[in-house]
Formats: structure tokens, sequence, C-alpha cells
């Protein structure tokens, strides 16, 4: 059984019904206040601004999709790495835990003057703070995986004399996933927003620089198409993530329950 097939299909359709619900309003809105294009363009005067230049729209999409995916993932490989160190280490958790909850609060906004001192402009700066924006989400939420493991399991395992490898690969990284991957989902939509912020503040290219220029010029549907642009985007790369996380989930708990089942091995 594939992935698709075990999505109820309301899940796929109610979506697209909903959307265009969406620009059908916004449509009739648009004709009814008549206002003017640089207030509430058309649907048809920003699909125009795509089709009229599809290549202004792909080349800054690509660069802030190369910003989220470099910055994402380092982001999210080092969060995970310091994560099951966290949890093995408990002095290092009681030392770093309470910084790492309050650095999560802190809005990153405020860190993108402080990398632009030291990092100055361009594109290391810019992926610099996407890592910055995707770390704390998926160090957070996977040490809240990996510790919790039930205390009966964890005696179970001892008692058959497993080594904290063997712990970890067959008890504590199973039983985390489902959090590991909350904080992936949160890191990619984290890094989304951020990538635009750092385009604001350190870039001159990507959508996040399109859309200021747009609205410096008052063309409110060169904004909303990059703005449109920028949604298909993070919505591609969540699903992504969500496919991944559903594939991995679904083959674990069919791994289990093969493994329970009498004559099975």
């Amino acid at each position: 059984m594939s992935v698709a097939d075990r999505v109820p299909a309301a899940d796929l359709t109610l979506p697209v019904v909903a959307l265009g619900v969406g620009v059908l309003l916004w449509w009739v809105a648009s004709a009814a206040l008549a206002l003017p294009q640089y207030l509430l363009p058309s649907p048809g005067s920003v699909g125009a601004r795509l089709v009229d230049s599809p290549e202004l729209y792909a080349v800054n999409a690509w660069i802030t999709l190369r910003r989220v995916l470099v910055g994402g993932a380092a982001g999210v490989a080092s969060g995970a790495v310091l994560a099951v160190l966290v949890a093995h280490a408990p002095l290092l958790r009681r030392t770093l835990v309470p910084y790492l909850v309050a650095a999560r609060v802190l809005p990153k906004i405020a860190v993108a003057p402080v990398l632009l001192i030291y990092l100055g402009t361009g594109s290391a700066t810019g992926i610099a703070f996407v890592a910055l924006v995707a770390f704390f989400p998926m160090v957070v939420s996977t040490v809240a995986g990996l510790e919790s493991v039930p205390v009966g399991q964890l005696d179970l395992f001892a008692s058959v004399d497993a080594g904290p490898f063997a712990t970890f690969v067959h008890l504590r990284l199973p039983h985390a996933l489902p959090d590991a991957f909350a904080g992936v989902k949160q890191s990619t939509t984290l890094s989304v927003v951020g990538a635009i912020v750092a385009e604001w503040v350190v870039s001159t290219d990507g959508l996040g620089a399109l859309i200021l220029v747009a609205l410096e010029n008052v063309r409110t549907d060169i904004t909303l198409a990059a703005l449109i642009v920028l949604i298909l985007e993070g919505l591609a790369l969540y699903g992504v993530v969500v496919a991944v996380e559903r594939r991995v989930l679904w083959d674990h708990r069919d791994r289990d329950r093969r493994s329970i089942q009498p004559g099975t091995r």
C-alpha cells in the first residue's frame, strides 16, 4: 500500500475546494469594490505577472529554496546531534536545556543584525540565519522525544544487558521519531520564514528581496505573485517532510507488527 493510498480523499479534495473558494471570493471582492490595483489587484492581474515574467519568479524562488535547503539541513542536523548528546549526558542536559528553551522564544529577527556585523552581507549570512532558526525547534523536540521513553521499557532493556548503543537504536530512537519529525516540520516552516527575513536584511536577491522591492515601488500585484510562489514553495517542502514521515513511521510500525506475529522473523 502506497502513502497516497493511506491518505483519505477528503484530505486532498477539501484543501483544493477551499483554495478555489478563496480565489473566487478574492475575484468577487476585487470586482465589486473596484479598488485601485495598488490596494487590491485582481487574481487575473497577479496571474498575468506570473505568466509575463516566469523567469523572474523562478530564479528568485530557486535562490530562496537553496538558502532554505542548505540552512535548514544544517540547522536540523546540528540540532539532532546536540539532542542526542544532551539526552545521553545528564550534566550537559541540566546545563544547556534551560538556555535552549529560553533561546527558542527569543525573536530571531533580533539576531540578524548581529550576524550582519560578523558575517557581512551575502548568502553565507542568510544561510547562517536560516540554520539558527531551524536549530532550536529541532533540538528541543528531539530531546523531548528521546527522554519520553517509559521507564519500564528502559528497565526491560537493562535486564537483558542491552548496551547504550543498542538501547538508543532499538528503543530511544524509534520512540523519539514522532517528536523528531515534529521538530523537522517546525524547522521546515521556520526555515522558509527565516530565509525571507534574511533576504530582507542582508540580501539583494531571492523572493524576500523581490517582495521588498515590489512594496517599495507599490507594486502589489508583483508582491502577491511572489507570495503565491513562496507559499507553493513552502507547501512543497512541508509536503515532502510529511511524506517522508508517513513512510518512515509506517515502515517502523509495519516491522513492529511483523515482529510480534507468530512464525515471523
